[in-house]
């Protein structure tokens, strides 16, 4: 197991969306002869993209797995999505991984999210291969990738391959280190010739930096390097290797994965320099304990995504963290302190799935079918030697939409249909708004939740509306009243008697609510004190100006009087609620509207355009921070403003803009924005 597991390699694809990972990967499955024609994204014909909402989007919408050989050697490759709506489970994507293939495209180079993506490489502790990609495609610049890759994401770069021309005359590349040539064929095939004279005095010198930089990552190197101005062939694999496991090289290899350019070279690469799984750093559990990736140490697999098949019916895919997984077995989720049922394990090629033969040991990427109650997050492990990973954290959802079904009657329908989904997808939130009863499914974006409710829609046979949820406005009140809530009904029998004073004051904004019971002399007996408390704040959640709850007030009963036989505690609730609505005809009520924090990512020449943007919908700027070509703009904007942003941001930064946002505090609503929701309401009410 020990020496199969010395050449095996478990690795990521990750980019922004449009940079070609899907594509490289159809590459890689291509050249490793696991597929005999290579497919297109545009044609919806590739390995991995297989959901019918990849094909009419023409992208990843979720993370897809493939195992193949190369060389005889096992990879495991995860192709990630790279649109910032379906990049949130990408640190637990990450946790599946020893290393990445970073993937880069020589049209665009690094934008915005392409610095975020690096920062989770980075913060996973992965080391990365850059692949340069679209080497062949018009406006193609090479050095503008490669010069950005250390400008603006801080990356110590070793420059492997170099392209031979670009653009339609991209024909090849140079082994720096090698110090060869090869030329690529119409069929993807290549052959070695001479280095282009016009190349070698700039391959020379490349030569000499590149091994200078794999001398400083070992001192030893770096002696020898100094005394004798080269190192052997040997010596620069091994502090090549060294470098990259330490993180602090970058190696860089150039292609065309559309043109199946590039492939074997970054094979090559990949099987050289990527650590084995025995290599990666020991896990780090929830109580403060390690476990060595040691396929002789006891059995441990992390769950980090969980996919719906057809046939299969629900596959969690795991990574193994520790021992070996042979044949079926009871194992032990540490999570829910459940056993758990293992069948037989699968190895994954897109959509289609094989029996894994043999022992499987540490990073083994393979999926299980229909485990009981193991959800994505979730450890696995022996039931004497549990261990429990630690967990990645998600980012806050972003945005929220009203789920409503199109015939009345059928929201229990809807709700079943949509929450199916978040065992697959665990960026998704379902909630019911307090106040409007609406559905709610809150997401990572606009798109993430389209897509997500076609993917609903398609599988479980309903149809949804998806609406604008209702802006969680506020309403308070400015200024003091002493007002008199009395309840007085007499229908024969027994009647019905509540009767108090009750002084009501805005407070300020945060306050909340405070009730102050000021009774003496017993003129309101103690049982009915709670009622009135009670009856004013059910009457403030109905709100008074726009049906909004009523926040930032204390309410001091002080006086009152009640009836031996006719006072109950339903009387004098009634009486505090209507103490409470003769209050607000007295002093001046205000509309309160939530306000987000809203961090903008984009490149420093979008700068003025999203700021006078910002400006247009009430955003106060708070600063910008511009560093390496891109700018973070921090703004607190009106909720109701950027329920929409992310379509508007796309098409204002050419979809190269990020952004996040989270609830920060409420501030008085201008008059226009009050009239508007009032009339709303009105309008609802009629």
């Amino acid at each position: 197991m020990s020496k199969a597991l010395e050449t095996q390699r478990t690795y990521a694809i990750v980019g922004t969306g449009g940079c070609g990972k899907t594509s490289l990967a159809e590459m890689l499955l291509f050249q490793s002869g696991v597929i005999n024609r290579l497919g297109k994204v545009e044609e919806g014909s590739t390995t991995l993209d297989y959901e019918p909402e990849e094909v009419k989007r023409r992208g990843s919408v979720q993370p897809a797995f493939a195992t193949f050989e190369w060389q005889k050697n096992r990879h495991f490759l995860i192709d990630t999505p790279g649109d910032n709506n379906f990049i949130g489970d990408i640190q637990y994507l990450l946790k599946g991984a020893d290393s990445a293939v970073f993937v880069v495209d020589a049209v665009d180079g690094v934008r915005p999210l392409t610095k975020r993506l690096w920062n989770f490489v980075k913060s996973a502790g992965l080391p990365a291969i850059v692949f340069i990609n679209k080497m062949d495609r018009d406006r193609a610049d090479f050095d503008m990738a490669f010069n950005g890759l250390s400008s603006m994401l801080g990356m110590r770069t070793v420059l492997l391959y170099m392209p031979i021309g670009s653009k339609q005359d991209f024909k090849g590349v140079v082994d720096i280190l090698g110090e060869k040539a090869f030329s690529f064929e119409a069929d993807g095939k290549f052959s070695e010739i001479p280095i282009p004279a016009d190349m070698a005095d700039e391959v020379s010198m490349l030569r000499e930096a590149t091994i200078e930089n794999i001398a400083e990552s070992d001192e030893e190197l770096m002696e020898k390097y100094l005394e004798t101005g080269e190192l052997e062939p040997e010596e620069i694999a091994r502090g090549l290797h060294i470098g990259v496991l330490k993180g602090e090289l970058v190696p860089v290899v150039v292609g065309s994965s559309l043109e199946n350019k590039g492939g074997s070279q970054l094979l090559d690469t990949i099987q050289n320099l990527f650590p084995n799984p025995m290599e990666h750093a020991a896990w780090e559990g929830t109580e403060g304990e390690t476990r060595a990736s040691d396929p002789d140490a006891p059995l441990a697999m992390f769950a980090f995504k969980t996919l719906a098949d057809p046939f299969a019916g629900q596959l969690t895919v795991m990574r193994v963290l520790s021992g070996t997984l042979n044949g079926e077995t009871g194992l032990r989720n540490v999570n829910k302190d459940e056993s758990e049922r293992i069948g037989t394990p699968l190895y994954m090629v897109g959509k289609e799935s094989a029996p894994a033969r043999g022992g499987v040991g540490p990073g083994a990427i393979i999926a299980l079918p229909k485990l009981k109650m193991t959800k994505t997050g979730d450890t696995l492990a022996d039931e004497k030697k549990p261990f429990r990973l630690v967990q990645p954290t998600l980012p806050p959802r972003l945005i929220s939409y009203a789920l409503a079904p199109k015939e009345k009657g059928d929201e229990d329908k809807v709700y079943a249909a949509v929450h199916k989904l978040l065992d697959e997808d665990i960026t998704l939130r379902l909630s019911r708004a307090e106040e409007s009863s609406d559905i709610l499914i809150s997401g990572m974006g606009q798109m993430h939740i389209e897509t997500s409710v076609e993917k609903a829609m398609r599988r479980y046979k309903c149809e949804i509306e998806l609406k604008t949820p209702k802006v969680p406005y506020r309403e308070t009140i400015k200024g003091k009243a002493q007002v008199q809530g009395r309840h007085k009904k007499q229908s024969g029998g027994r009647g019905q008697f509540g009767d108090c004073w009750v002084e009501i004051e805005g407070m300020p904004h945060g306050f909340g609510y405070e009730f102050e019971d000021a009774i003496v002399g017993g003129v309101i007996p103690r049982q009915y004190i709670p009622a009135v408390d009670k009856g004013i704040q059910e009457s403030a959640q109905r709100g008074y100006l726009a049906g909004y709850p009523l926040v930032d007030f204390r309410a001091k009963l002080y006086d009152g009087s009640y009836h031996n036989v006719d006072s109950s505690e339903m009387a004098f609730k009634i009486a505090g609620s209507l103490a409470l609505k003769s209050a607000m005809e007295k002093v001046k009520p205000a509309l309160l509207e939530p306000i987000v924090l809203l961090s903008v990512q984009i490149p420093d020449e979008y700068m003025g355009d999203v700021i006078g943007d910002l400006s247009s919908r009430r955003g106060k700027v708070l600063g910008s921070d511009s560093q390496q070509g891109i700018t973070e703009i921090k703004a607190h904007v009106p909720m109701n403003e950027v329920l929409r942003y992310a379509p508007d941001l796309r098409s204002m930064t050419g979809g190269q803009g990020v952004f996040t946002m989270e609830l920060t505090h409420y501030e008085e609503a201008p008059p226009p924005v009050v009239d508007r929701v009032v009339a709303e309401y009105q309008s609802a009410r009629d």
